[in-house]
């Protein structure tokens, strides 16, 4: 299953939603996702993660934005 995790570069700032940042991995679980975000060392402020059904998957991948993090 394909996640879609939103997240702030600075893991010390509050989040502001013109600087909220995307990126999609692959797992699980949103428990999974986390826990590969935090072994890999990723210094990021999670706000959300959410698992994408396969008709929001479709039109995410449009987006030129739209890369599967290796994580």
């Amino acid at each position: 299953m394909i996640f879609k995790v939103l997240y702030q570069e600075s893991p010390d700032e509050i989040p502001v939603r013109e600087r909220t940042k995307s990126m999609y991995v692959e797992g699980e679980s949103v428990r999974e996702i986390r826990d590969k975000l935090i072994k890999k060392g990723y210094k990021i402020n999670v706000e959300h993660i959410h698992a994408l059904d396969p008709a929001h998957l479709e039109y995410e991948k449009q987006s030129e934005h739209f890369k599967l993090e290796n994580v």
